[in-house]
C-alpha cells in the first residue's frame, strides 16, 4: 500500500529563548493511501501545527516530509512546488464549512473542481454531491442547509481535485452527535471507497470506532501506545 504522506522527525518551535514553545517534538507519522486515522490530544498538544506542516501550509522547522514517496520538504525547505500540491493533491475540511455564501452548494463544489484543474466542473460536482448524499440540495445556498449539509458539501468540495490525502480539523466540532458520526463514517467512507488517506482532528470520543487507526498527541509529540488498529 503506497503512502500518501509520511513525517520524519519533524519538530516546529514557535519563539525563542524562555518564550520558546515546542509545538511539534520529533513527530513520526505515516499515512497509508485507503486509511482514515483520528488525531486526538489536548488543547495546545501540537495537532492543528502537525496538519498545517502535513498539508504543506506551515512547514517544520527540522525534519523530512514525504509525499507518495517523494521526499518534498526538508528541514523547513520546500523541494516541490508546495501550492501545486495543495491545489492538485490535498482536500481540507474544517470546524466550520465556510462555504462561499453567494454560491449554490454546486457552485461551490463546482469551482474547486475548476480551480483543481478538473475540466468536467459541473459534472464531477453534480456526481460528489450524489455520492454525499445531498445532490437533492444541489441549488441551495448555505444558509439554507443544515450543519451536516453543509458539511458534506465541504467534504464534496474536499474531493473536487481527487486528493490523496484530506485533512480535517475538528470537523464535527459545531454538529449533533448523530450529525458527527455521520460525517465520520464519510470520512471513513471516502478513505475506503476512493483510496484517499484521511487524517482527522477531533475532541470527540464519541465515534472513535470509525476509524482505522487513532494516534494521540501530547506536548508537540505522538503517544507510541496510542498507535493502534480500531
Amino acid at each position: 500500500m503506497t503512502d500518501a504522506v509520511r513525517a520524519v522527525n519533524l519538530s516546529k518551535t514557535y519563539g525563542a529563548g524562555a518564550a520558546a514553545v515546542v509545538a511539534l517534538d520529533k513527530v513520526d507519522l505515516t499515512l497509508p493511501q485507503g486509511t482514515v486515522a483520528a488525531l486526538l490530544g489536548p488543547s495546545g498538544s501540537g495537532k492543528s501545527t502537525l496538519i498545517k506542516a502535513l498539508g504543506f501550509v506551515s512547514p517544520g522547522d527540522t525534519g523530512e516530509v514525504f509525499f507518495e514517496g517523494r521526499l518534498v520538504v526538508k528541514d523547513g525547505r520546500p523541494l516541490a512546488d508546495l501550492a501545486q500540491l495543495r491545489r492538485r493533491h490535498l482536500g481540507f475540511v474544517f470546524q466550520k464549512a465556510n462555504l462561499t455564501s453567494f454560491l449554490t452548494a454546486r457552485e461551490n463544489v463546482e469551482i474547486a473542481c475548476e480551480f483543481g484543474g478538473k475540466t468536467d466542473g459541473r459534472r464531477r460536482a453534480r456526481e460528489l454531491l450524489d455520492y454525499l448524499e445531498v445532490a437533492h440540495r444541489e441549488h441551495a445556498y448555505p444558509e439554507m442547509l443544515s450543519g451536516g449539509e453543509q458539511q458534506r458539501v465541504a467534504i464534496a468540495r474536499a474531493l473536487a481535485n481527487e486528493p490523496s490525502l484530506i485533512l480535517a480539523d475538528e470537523p464535527t466540532a459545531a454538529l449533533d452527535s448523530v450529525r458527527s458520526r455521520s460525517v465520520m463514517e464519510l470520512f471513513r467512507k471516502v478513505a475506503h471507497d476512493r483510496g484517499a488517506a484521511v487524517l482527522v482532528v477531533t475532541h470527540d470520543h464519541r465515534a472513535l470506532d470509525v476509524f482505522d487507526v487513532l494516534y494521540e498527541m501530547e506536548d508537540g509529540r505522538i503517544r507510541p501506545s496510542a498507535h493502534r488498529s480500531v
